[in-house]
């Protein structure tokens, strides 16, 4: 059994990057991504199970004291965290994973799995990083306030990833997105692997 590729998958809120990795789902089904746990309150059209597993910090705090996490790491003042036993038991039955998380839990990984593959996403500009927070009509100003300022420090982590993807352009930053995926899945040996009937018979005499 060849293990899956786990994908990381970091940007500042409002860069676009819960739209990309949805719209990636759809255009690579094998891909399947991790539920984070969050104490997090759901925003409007949000279920558990499906888009986090929302959870007390009282409850979240000792989990990581009893070691489940993959990463965790506190964000905007709510905690985030990517349980490592689903992660793996996954990726030992083939499948790709993808985590959409921050840069402090990217950081995590990295260290515990440094053969992920990392992308941040940017925006294409300060002016439509705010305009993308402000029309998204779910947060209060004071909490877009603590994104744009928090948005500085997420940046300047970027330069720490495999790959940086300006979303400008959605189309044009989702083929981007599916590029990496693509090309990482011919890499050798996974590829070689894949392929070891195909290649054995095109060596045959």
């Amino acid at each position: 059994m060849i293990d899956g590729t786990l994908f990381v998958v970091a940007a500042p809120s409002g860069a676009g990057k819960s739209t990309l990795v949805n719209a990636l789902l759809e255009r690579e089904p094998d891909i399947s991504l991790s539920i984070s746990h969050t104490t997090r309150p759901p925003r409007v059209g949000e279920q558990y199970g499906r888009h986090y597993f929302f959870v007390e910090r009282v409850d979240f705090e000792a989990e990581i004291a009893d070691g489940i996490f993959l990463e965790h790491a506190e964000v905007h003042g709510n905690l985030y965290g990517t349980s490592r036993t689903v992660v793996e038991s996954k990726l030992c039955e083939g499948a790709d994973v993808l985590l959409e998380i921050d840069w402090q839990g990217a950081r995590q990984v990295r260290k515990g799995k440094p053969d992920c593959v990392s992308v941040f996403i940017l925006p294409p500009s300060r002016v439509e990083l705010e305009r993308r927070l402000r029309g998204r009509g779910s947060d209060a100003p004071e909490v877009i306030e603590r994104r744009l300022f928090n948005s500085r420090e997420e940046i300047a982590h970027a330069h720490e990833f495999d790959y940086i993807i300006v979303n400008d352009r959605f189309e044009d930053a989702l083929a981007d997105l599916q590029a990496i995926v693509r090309a990482v899945r011919q890499r050798t040996p996974a590829s070689a692997r894949r392929h070891e009937a195909l290649i054995e018979e095109l060596l045959a005499p």
